[in-house]
């Protein structure tokens, strides 16, 4: 059976070939002499290939293609580059933007920028980076959870409106003193000076998210009014630069009187219509198993439709997205089905090409004046003092001692994308000059950079009023046992191995449990998820024991450099790991050991 099997196959390969051979020698006789000559007057047969290769190389597509996978590479290498000396992701995925654009590639390897970049490929470049924001702000939209503005919601509106206040006031005075000097010829000092307000009032709330999340502040009461803070700033921030947006397209606030008024029009009806119908699927699809692609459509339709109407509008397409992303369902499991669906699209493909269409644009060396950065410096100092001053200032103003409030000044003063979202705007629209585009550019890097460093210096030299985390449970003066684990199981083990060594001394000791996800693209919603199927075991354990202890849970690029960080930084006494290999490194042990036994 197997020999009949290769002679049928061999038939049929030798005979397809010798008829195929058979046809084309046949059908050359039916080719016009001129044809035949134009054919063969390309040269060698190498020649004709290479001739060939370039002209792909030229097509749309192609080039498109080779454009991705060049913005995916270098963004890659600078996020991994950043987040290795303690800066968010997304500061090195914008200066890697900044080095593919004219600043750097472009000045020092023209050639290879020409080639990478023509002109004429920017344009397809600019709109798939534009569906990439779109999906983005999509899942930002998803990501901000409307009931944690019900917490604390009174002192996070109050701090949250005066960030957006004091640096949007010192926005328009400097536009005042700047104006005839950056402004463009055809603009209103109206149009010029709210953009420049609006652009010194960002926040980044995803930026800021997570960085609360991997600080291990998510559960705590200043990280909760961090992220109600920001949450709020997002929100107002984006219905204002929507107003803005429609002022500038009007040319006067009486102009853009219709647009505001449909605007408004639209989301009363995405709340009071569209919300409680999306809701209701939510709740009947809110599993894998259930989600089909019908459903999935229907959601990503609402998503279109919003962006399409409110860039009609003209309050931008962005604008939709981001509030077709607010009123999904609440469900938590279907945020989370969802934003799985989006993130990884929008984050790791499209938004790159984002970042590097804005250094494109971002032209630093047109900064060739001393005039021009004096005023990029003023730029950066209001931009601080506006946010980080204005928030710390509101925060202490309603009771939240120094450390917290220096805090929350400091996460509120961070801008990163959304800033860059907001700027790309104005440049659209002719607010903005390209060399205040560069200037704002490198204010948004400036003030997202220094978050980290800040937090530090804050930690360092501002120290809580209380030694007590957000169980309640105060470790100081007592012996504190750190249990870092895997695999809920190994949890498990390690928790009734702390209980027997703390058990004679429950009063004066205290128990961590430690379990870090690789990686740290975590939302709050698969966070939560994570979280809890990681616990669920351990809270069984100390329940059975009537053991308490601590949880702790975030996402890392270094696991055992985090493990070795906390048990040395933190007021920990014993290390009990389940890990093994990665953290079982003897200077890892050795650091532990001579710093924290007593």
């Amino acid at each position: 059976m197997k020999v009949r099997s290769i002679l049928y196959y061999l038939f049929i390969i030798i005979g397809g070939v010798a008829l195929g051979y058979w046809i084309v020698l046949h059908g050359k006789s039916l080719e016009s002499i001129g044809s035949m000559t134009e054919n063969n007057s390309g040269g060698s047969a190498w020649q004709h290939f290479v001739a060939t290769i370039g002209s792909n190389l030229a097509y749309p597509l192609a080039m498109l293609l080779l454009q991705i996978i060049a913005i995916i590479l270098v963004a890659r290498f600078f996020g991994i580059l950043f987040r290795k000396i303690g800066q968010p992701s997304v500061i090195g995925e914008i200066v890697a933007g900044i080095v593919l654009g004219p600043s750097l590639l472009g000045n020092y390897f023209p050639e290879m920028s020409s080639f990478l970049f023509p002109v004429e490929s920017l344009g397809n470049l600019g709109v798939v980076s534009q569906l990439g924001l779109v999906l983005f702000m999509f899942v930002v939209g998803m990501e901000l959870d409307l009931k944690i503005l019900k917490n604390q919601a009174h002192d996070a509106i109050v701090i949250s409106h005066a960030s957006i206040i004091f640096p949007f006031l010192l926005g328009m005075v400097l536009a005042y003193f700047i104006f005839q000097q950056t402004a463009p010829p055809d603009i209103s000092f109206l149009s010029y000076a709210l953009f420049i307000g609006i652009s010194m009032s960002i926040t980044a709330f995803p930026v800021l998210a997570r960085i609360v999340q991997e600080r291990g502040m998510t559960k705590t009461r200043l990280g909760s009014i961090a992220i109600t803070c920001a949450a709020a700033d997002d929100i107002t921030a984006w219905c204002l630069l929507a107003a803005v947006i429609a002022v500038v397209k009007a040319g006067s606030l009486a102009s853009a009187g219709y647009t505001i008024l449909f605007a408004a029009a639209y989301v009363v009806l995405m709340l009071r219509v569209v919300r409680p119908f999306l809701q209701r699927i939510g709740d009947l699809y809110s599993s894998k198993e259930r989600m089909s692609k019908p459903v999935v459509g229907i959601f990503f339709l609402t998503l279109l439709i919003s962006a399409w109407t409110t860039e009609i509008i003209g309050i931008h397409a962005l604008f939709g997205a981001f509030m077709a992303g607010v009123i999904m369902p609440a469900n938590v499991s279907f945020r989370n089905i969802f934003i799985e669906k989006v993130e990884d699209v929008s984050q790791v493909l499209l938004l790159p090409l984002f970042f590097v269409f804005t250094g494109l644009r971002t032209q630093i060396g047109l900064l060739n004046e001393p005039g021009l950065w004096q005023i990029c410096v003023l730029v950066i100092v209001i931009a601080v003092v506006g946010k980080f001053v204005g928030s710390a200032l509101s925060a202490k103003f309603v009771g939240q001692n120094w450390h917290s409030s220096l805090t929350i000044g400091a996460l509120m003063n961070t801008r990163g994308l959304m800033e860059l979202v907001a700027l790309n705007i104005g440049y659209d629209l002719g607010v903005l000059t390209a060399e205040m585009f560069a200037i704002l550019v490198l204010m948004a890097l400036v003030t997202t950079f220094m978050t980290g460093p800040a937090l530090d210096f804050i930690n360092r030299y501002f120290k809580p009023e209380k030694d007590v985390d957000d169980k309640g449970i105060s470790k100081k003066n007592k012996y504190n046992i750190l249990i870092s684990f895997a695999n809920p199981n190994t949890g498990k083990v390690l928790l009734r191995l702390a209980h027997i060594l703390t058990k004679k001394s429950t009063d004066n000791s205290t128990i961590s449990a430690l379990h870090l996800s690789p990686g740290n693209e975590l939302n709050q919603f698969n966070s939560e998820e994570y979280e809890r199927e990681n616990f669920t075991d351990l809270d069984q354990e100390s329940n059975l024991l009537n053991q308490p202890y601590r949880p702790i849970f975030r996402g890392t690029d270094d696991i055992e450099e985090d493990i070795a960080q906390m048990a040395n930084t933190d007021d920990y006494d014993l290390l009990l790991t389940g890990i093994g290999q990665s953290v079982s490194k003897v200077r890892y042990w050795e650091k532990f050991w001579v710093l924290r036994v007593k």
